[in-house]
């Protein structure tokens, strides 16, 4: 006989919550039926009502709180816009490196099967607000006005707001500017639904090093009304701006950016700095939000490689050359390769402004790439790899244990996806030594890592 979930749809019950999703939902157990609750967390009790029921699981809403965990931070109604896209808003931070740190060594042993790995503790941020050197907010219309915020959790629905409490004070206000300048000028903004008007996005890029703003409006059409007094406005307002961009994106789609960029004012780029590498950044270059903890973690990267200035280092998945720069400074030689073109053009610009020459840069499949490199005789001592949340492509894994390099430098965005692909390359001849969870993005739920493995004797 099929057994029925305990819980009904709808019904209010009493839970006890004793665990976080990695989303960041509280859970409890009912009779061993699991329900997760968006804002509750381990230590507390609540009446929760029951909105979803599966087979295996059930969701329900947080009515009233019994009792408190030591973590919890109450936030005032009025300040939650504020925290967009922070789903660990209502938990301090001690309280968040506490459960990123145990996420990551709990999915270790359950996904990955290593119990014997060793983690390290978290490195948090001292000051942990104010960090992201860019918004990219969406642009809409409310009660006739021109509204730009963040999109209520599950919906299509803008939460217009001027404050994010996670971004840098200078692209909080350039947002706010921005936004100030598009309604005293009627700029229409963009309807989803009717795919209509012009201003679908607004973007901020900040070079925390150099002090450069850079706007950018993304548009349904080439022209922007009213231009020329735009660019006056914005330049007056913004004294830091010395990069006014437009993207176009004509098609109906959840994409972001379109392929054409049009230059109204001052620079194509703007510059920043992590530790003593230079980075030219454009309105499409992917650059790390955090450039004070991702210092860190190429500090990391970069002590696990055990470099001695001899070595030959591959770099898969090497982006806009970030940690292929890093590893350059120490390496004998550095190969990286990337499937995205733009990037690898960003990556050799750079090299070249930097003056690193012995660094070497190729577009294509990291799984087709390094095999081609390898017939030429290039063999890697060190791999190093960071790739998308889904983790490496099982090509690539095959290729890496192929070509056996005595160290691989692995880092993550996805510790699930990161523990399921160590434990392939445990199981192809290598020892997991150490891994070295990086708190990114305070006040999410996301975590970065950095991990080593060496090619165990014999193999």
């Amino acid at each position: 006989m099929k057994q029925q979930p305990p819980v009904k749809k709808n019904e209010y019950i009493d839970v006890a919550f004793d665990d976080l999703t990695h989303e960041g939902f509280g859970v409890g157990k009912v009779e061993g039926y699991p329900i997760f609750v968006q804002g509750a967390l381990p230590e507390e009790q609540a009446l929760i009502k029951v909105i979803k029921v599966n087979k295996s699981f059930g969701y329900g809403k947080l009515v009233e709180l019994k009792s408190e965990s030591r973590y919890r931070v109450n936030i005032p109604e009025s300040e939650l816009v504020k925290y967009g896209g922070c789903q660990l808003q209502h938990m301090s931070y001690e309280g968040q490196l506490n459960f990123k740190q145990n996420y990551v060594e709990q999915v270790l042993k359950r996904v990955g099967k290593l119990s014997e790995v060793e983690v390290l503790p978290i490195i948090g941020m001292e000051h942990p607000t104010e960090y992201r050197n860019k918004a990219q907010v969406p642009v809409g219309e409310k009660d006739g006005k021109l509204v730009a915020g963040f999109f209520k959790p599950r919906t299509h629905e803008i939460i217009d707001t001027d404050y994010s409490i996670i971004q840098l004070q200078e692209v909080n206000e350039a947002v706010k500017v921005v936004k100030e300048v598009c309604r005293e000028l009627n700029i229409p903004p963009y309807n989803e639904e009717s795919h209509t008007g012009v201003l679908r996005h607004i973007m901020v890029r900040y070079g925390i090093q150099t002090g450069e703003l850079m706007v950018v409006f993304i548009t349904r059409t080439n022209d922007i009304p009213h231009k020329k007094t735009l660019i006056h406005l914005l330049t007056k307002r913004l004294p830091k701006l010395t990069s006014l961009i437009q993207n176009v994106n004509t098609n109906k789609t959840n994409v972001i950016l379109g392929e054409k960029v049009i230059a109204l004012w001052g620079n194509e780029v703007i510059y920043d700095y992590i530790g003593e590498v230079k980075f030219a950044i454009s309105a499409k270059s992917f650059y790390q939000v955090n450039p004070v903890q991702t210092k860190i973690l190429y500090d990391k990267a970069l002590q696990f490689a055990e470099l001695t200035g001899e070595e030959t280092v591959i770099d898969a998945y090497c982006g806009i050359g970030t940690i292929s720069l890093f590893l350059a400074k120490r390496a004998k030689k550095v190969y990286g390769v990337e499937i995205v073109a733009d990037a690898i053009n960003d990556a050799r610009r750079n090299a070249k402004l930097n003056g690193i020459s012995n660094v070497q840069f190729a577009v294509g499949e990291a799984e087709k790439v390094i095999p081609m490199w390898a017939e030429k005789g290039i063999q890697a001592d060190v791999l190093v790899v960071d790739p998308p949340r889904k983790g490496c492509d099982e090509k690539l894994l095959e290729t890496i244990t192929t070509m056996e390099p005595k160290r691989i430098v692995y880092v993550s965005c996805n510790p699930a996806t990161l523990a399921r692909d160590l434990q392939t390359l445990v199981g192809a001849g290598y020892k997991a030594t150490k891994v070295q969870p990086v708190d990114m993005f305070p006040f999410t739920n996301h975590v970065e890592c950095v991990s080593q493995l060496i090619l165990k004797e014999g193999n």
